[in-house]
């Protein structure tokens, strides 16, 4: 009895998530409504607020299920201790530019950026997601272990990489300033990032 309970309500929570994505997107945060999302969800408003408390919460929630998401789609041990190096990690950069430029990353993001960005309940939040351990944190980790790169800072490494990556494909693309880049476009950013990252730290 209790599992099913608990199956109605995972059920009615997704909806809920569904009914944010899509009408925070039509709409925007500000102007969406929890008696709007009950609606488009096909239940209560009290059943919206036993799960969220607030829209904040939702956002919250859209953005940690997009992440979390992308770390599941990632290879688990991508580092071959074999090969050479540069194509092991441009692969890697590849992959993130591919989930940066997603068409639901960036609609997250701007939700995020519009509506949460400087509040500290969505500072605190990002601090808890950076943290968790990618698979560009997993190969530099290897890589360094294994001698053919040399880091002292293994996180500071990991930043460098994700803000030649965000600065290349993801905020000119939040501000509409660029179109999203081609499969193309990106090797190329891609080869030119790994190419700096190891110019550093390639023994």
């Amino acid at each position: 009895m209790n599992t099913e309970k608990q199956t109605r309500s995972q059920i009615k929570r997704a909806a809920i998530i569904e009914a944010a994505r899509t009408t925070f997107k039509a709409l925007g945060v500000a102007a969406t409504s929890m008696d709007k999302l009950a609606e488009v969800a096909g239940v209560s408003k009290r059943t919206v607020y036993n799960h969220f408390a607030t829209k904040e919460a939702l956002v919250m929630t859209l953005m940690t299920d997009l992440w979390q998401q992308a770390l599941l789609s990632q290879p688990s041990e991508p580092y071959n201790a074999s090969k050479p190096l540069a194509p092991q990690l441009q692969q890697l950069v590849r992959g993130d530019m591919d989930y940066i430029q997603s068409e639901e990353h960036i609609e997250v993001s701007r939700m995020v950026i519009g509506h949460l960005f400087y509040t500290s309940e969505m500072q605190q939040e990002i601090q808890r997601i950076i943290k968790e351990e990618t698979a560009i944190l997993r190969w530099i980790k290897a890589a360094d272990k294994d001698g053919r790169i040399k880091v002292d800072d293994i996180e500071q490494a990991q930043d460098q990489v994700h803000s030649l990556i965000k600065g290349q494909c993801f905020w000119p693309l939040i501000f509409q300033i660029i179109e999203p880049l081609t499969d193309e476009e990106k090797d190329q950013h891609a080869a030119e990032i790994v190419k700096v990252f190891l110019s550093r730290y390639q023994v």
